[in-house]
């Protein structure tokens, strides 16, 4: 008579050998026995999952990057750009993010382009490219909070690309070259008010020593020598020719007779 024993054995060893699950280190199972959940999530390491009394849901603790695709925002000035940006999240409580949401990921990629939009729409072209880390945290908490009661901990969110039209790009640039101008001209006034302090400073020691004018002259003279040159101007004082002017129409006038 044939047995049953060694096929139910048979049977039972192939049960509990498919009932054997080993979980990562970053992975944590979500069991359902008969439809409601563990208090506590399974794993790492090897557990049991008796089916089909109970189902796993794998969800990885590790942190994730979500890739926000490029969103058209219309800022606070009235201009469209392109922007797309990076989320890096991670599960805090697996139960949670299989319990309050059907598919953590994808909403909360939804969630990441709605409030990349929102955020983004109030700030100014100017605000959004240069202060660019300002508006990732705003975006960080807004995030982080909404995804709170998920389990969910946003850790950082990074502006990646701003794509501005052909015609704000040539704007920027005219302004970004009337700005090298102006600090141009101020540079230059700064200069041309310094020099004429000192001018006049030097100015005022030539008046009181005036013989610091002619060391000037003889100074000059040894700098123009020492470049060889075959033509040298010279500039002669005023008041060496008065000296000689007078000195000539002196002798001219014929002495007075006693």
């Amino acid at each position: 008579m044939f047995s049953l024993t060694p096929v139910v054995l048979l049977i039972v060893a192939i049960y509990l050998l498919s009932s054997i699950k080993i979980l990562a280190e970053y992975e944590r199972a979500v069991i359902f026995r008969l439809g409601r959940v563990l208090a506590k999530p399974k794993g790492p390491g090897l557990i049991l999952v008796f089916r089909p009394i109970d189902r796993m849901v794998r969800v990885s603790l590790r942190l994730e990057t979500l890739e926000v695709p490029a969103q058209d925002v219309v800022t606070r000035d009235n201009v469209t750009v392109k922007v797309s940006a990076v989320l890096f999240f991670r599960v805090l409580d697996p139960n949670r993010a299989v319990l309050e949401v059907a598919q953590y990921l994808y909403t909360t990629s939804q969630l990441a382009q709605t409030s990349l939009r929102s955020v983004l729409g109030q700030a100014e072209l100017d605000e959004l490219l240069s202060e660019r880390e300002k508006l990732n945290l705003k975006l960080q908490s807004i995030l982080d909070q909404e995804t709170e009661p998920w389990g969910i901990k946003v850790a950082k969110v990074e502006v990646k690309q701003v794509d501005l039209p052909d015609q704000m790009i040539r704007a920027i640039a005219r302004q970004a070259e009337a700005e090298r101008e102006k600090r141009a001209k101020i540079i230059h006034a700064e200069g041309e008010y310094v020099a004429a302090e000192k001018l006049a400073m030097a100015a005022e020691l030539i008046q009181r020593q005036p013989i610091a004018i002619q060391l000037r002259y003889l100074q000059t003279l040894v700098e123009i020598g020492a470049e060889k040159n075959s033509t040298i101007v010279f500039p002669l004082p005023i008041d060496i020719l008065s000296a000689f002017t007078k000195s000539s129409g002196n002798a001219n006038v014929p002495a007075k007779e006693p």
